[in-house]
């Protein structure tokens, strides 16, 4: 058994992880943050993802935007990330197992590779194209991405409520094998 498989075990018998799993409000409430900070920092981001492909706002200098843009993002993000993790807290055991959560937290590093690579590669020549009414083609493939992975990551996030692929049911030796199922008898599941 994997290292972090022993880590949502020992987590799924906390106190606080039981209580948060067995709680009537806590945890809707804490799911309906979540969605708010996904569409607070996903909305923000898409704003931008529109103006660098040349889709909204052309005479909104790029910098502009973003200055007025990213205090909410920043917002949308932290609580985002901290009621994700309280989700994950919860049901630790059958989130770690679900494809749908192995996918996003895939996605989740590509998005965070693209934004590197953008602030690393792409926004150090703003200054040349802020005013553009079409930014040049590496921001444009940055926002393209950006747009398609924020997407992605939302419809995977969603899926994960669905016990379509929960490895206490009859899967295909592909999807035990993506879930880590081989390391829990069905009947212990």
């Amino acid at each position: 058994m994997d290292e972090i498989s022993h880590f949502t075990e020992w987590l799924a018998q906390t106190p606080w992880s039981i209580a948060l799993h067995e709680s009537l409000y806590a945890y809707t409430w804490i799911e309906t943050a979540h969605v708010i900070g996904i569409t607070l920092f996903v909305g923000t981001i898409a704003m931008v993802d529109l103006r660098l492909l040349g889709r909204a706002w052309p005479t909104v200098p790029v910098s502009q935007m973003t200055a007025r843009i990213l205090p909410w993002t920043v917002a949308g993000f932290v609580l985002m990330v901290v009621t994700g993790l309280l989700l994950f807290y919860a049901i630790p055991i059958r989130t770690w197992h679900s494809v749908w959560f192995r996918a996003k937290v895939v996605l989740l590093f590509a998005a965070a590779i693209n934004i590197w690579i953008f602030h690393r590669r792409v926004q150090r020549n703003r200054a040349l194209w802020d005013d553009a009414p079409r930014p040049p083609l590496g921001a444009r493939v940055s926002a393209a991405i950006s747009l398609g992975v924020w997407l992605a990551v939302i419809v995977l996030g969603r899926m994960i409520a669905y016990n379509w692929f929960d490895c206490d049911k009859p899967q295909s030796p592909f999807v035990y094998a993506a879930a880590s199922c081989s390391a829990y008898p069905k009947d212990e599941f």
